[in-house]
């Protein structure tokens, strides 16, 4: 028993993410040649669960994200916030805070409903909250257009400590898309995409932006060729006029 439990400790130790029962009962089984069940892992996790609520340890085992992880304990948390703080370099803006916000609450949500929560474009604010693996694509709505669908990611649950996005803190000021959009899209079906598909599906957006922003720098640069050459004739007109 003793045995196994240390092998257990060993995989959740090691795991970056929360790792499940049934992949600690896999792969315990697979390394030891064994057939435990999964009442067996729980009950050498609750083992586990209670060695290390001694005031000897500095970490404990949580149970989040449909898994398990060491995790401190909380009497270390504001210390360990400043360690985060002092290493931290980049943050988030309040705009990739209020759409992660939006996201997290709202999940899963399309672009054009986040923005019409916002009052304001995100293609920024979602490509850095995917760069940063807090926001993942969930699929496709099945809408007009089939707009892409976002919702919170693994690092997103982990970093926060959740099992799920219902146990996030209740909002309270927020207003319901209800009253704004179809009560019809509140139960919008998903298609499912493959992460290949997801990939260059951002990759477009990307490029769509890119090219944006180029017509943009382009029709403003012709309309100043044209301001010149009107200018210009206008200029000739008059020295006609004169000499007459």
């Amino acid at each position: 028993m003793e045995q196994i439990q240390k092998h257990i400790e060993a995989l959740i130790f090691a795991s970056e993410q929360s790792i499940s029962v049934t992949d600690i009962q896999t792969l315990v089984n697979n390394s030891l040649s064994l057939t435990l069940t999964e009442d067996e892992i729980l009950e050498n996790l609750a083992s586990i669960k209670e060695k290390y609520l001694s005031d000897e340890y500095v970490f404990e085992l949580m149970e989040i994200s449909n898994g398990y992880q060491f995790l401190s304990k909380t009497e270390y948390h504001e210390l360990l916030n400043q360690l985060i703080i002092h290493k931290e370099k980049k943050k988030l803006s309040t705009a990739a805070m209020e759409t992660l916000a939006i996201i997290a609450y709202k999940q899963p949500i399309t672009k054009s409903e986040i923005e019409l929560i916002r009052g304001v474009n995100c293609d920024y604010s979602i490509q850095k909250l995917l760069e940063k693996d807090l926001i993942s694509i969930n699929g496709r709505s099945n809408g007009p257009g089939k707009p892409i669908l976002y919702e919170t990611s693994q690092s997103f649950m982990d970093h926060f400590g959740l099992k799920n996005p219902k146990d996030l803190p209740q909002l309270k000021d927020i207003q319901s898309l209800e009253n704004s959009i179809n009560p019809e899209d509140s139960n919008t079906e998903v298609e499912p995409i493959s992460s290949e598909e997801a990939m260059e599906i951002e990759r477009r957006e990307e490029e769509s932006v890119a090219d944006d922003v180029v017509e943009g720098e382009e029709n403003e640069g012709q309309t100043e060729v044209e301001d010149v050459e009107n200018n210009s004739i206008s200029t000739d007109e008059k020295d006609e006029n004169s000499e007459k």
